[in-house]
């Protein structure tokens, strides 16, 4: 059955990383031990940051704090999976804190998923979409005829890790939105990135994101989607539901969140 399930989705404005850190976690606590039957999705703007995963490694890691300190970056090591990468302004990061027991206990399910809420974002803004194999995120740009296979269900093409290197290095396909999530007793935290203005471009300069050496990283309005901060969370909250059927979304003023 459609939408037998809430998600309650919260717009927390424009916040610290830190601070939203914690509040997941202590989300994420309660509900490991006393899971609701409800799920969340915290959407907010972070002032800029630096954050990188478990296992990230050394060379994409930023070597010299001056450059954090010049940046105005601060560098958070966080538990979540993925590289090095950048929050900030004129960027929607979302945290879906879901309990996958009542979906499906299946972590790369979960992030194939996630990725479709934000193809199915991208679709919507009339721009390409597509997945890059062996890269956790989502891509546009303009491949060659061909190189897309349809691996998912949901319809979306993924580009073969053997043609992806030589693409991302020229150009040709552009990543827009990032992914990392954690999981414990099946309560997921952390989330996705899409940028959505081209703010956010000049400080994944510095760095090596996601850690693709060569990437190039964009924004929907350098590909021609002028929208704001709201109406792409707006277009995220329309797509979750395609994504998990059984989700039905339900807005949640911030002053009145409750875990």
């Amino acid at each position: 059955m459609s939408g037998e399930r809430q998600l309650r989705v919260v717009d927390l404005g424009r916040r610290e990383y830190r601070e939203v850190l914690e509040l997941q976690r202590s989300i994420a606590r309660w509900r490991r031990s006393s899971p609701p039957d409800h799920d969340l999705l915290l959407l907010v703007e972070h002032l800029p940051v630096l954050t990188f995963g478990r296992g990230s490694r050394e060379d994409v890691t930023p070597p010299d704090p001056a450059w954090l300190a010049e940046a105005g970056l601060d560098l958070v090591e966080i538990e979540r999976g993925g590289d090095l990468t950048y929050h900030g302004p004129g960027q929607l990061v979302g945290y879906p804190i879901l309990d996958l027991r009542a979906h499906r206990k299946d972590l790369h399910w979960y992030l194939r998923r996630i990725e479709e809420v934000l193809l199915r974002v991208l679709a919507e803004c009339g721009l390409p979409a597509f997945r890059v194999a062996s890269y956790t995120g989502v891509w546009t740009g303009s491949p060659p005829a061909g190189s897309l296979e349809t691996i998912e269900e949901d319809g979306f093409g993924t580009v073969a890790a053997g043609r992806a290197e030589a693409l991302i290095g020229a150009g040709a396909i552009r990543k827009v939105a990032s992914i990392g999530v954690h999981a414990s007793r099946w309560i997921t935290s952390h989330g996705f990135a899409l940028n959505v203005t081209p703010e956010p471009l000049l400080n994944f300069r510095g760095i090596v994101a996601c850690g693709i050496h060569g990437v190039r990283m964009t924004s929907l309005a350098s590909e021609g989607a002028s929208l704001t901060l709201e109406e792409a969370g707006e277009a995220v909250v329309r797509a979750f539901p395609a994504a998990f059927p059984n989700l039905a979304p339900s807005p949640v003023p911030a002053a009145g969140l409750r875990i």
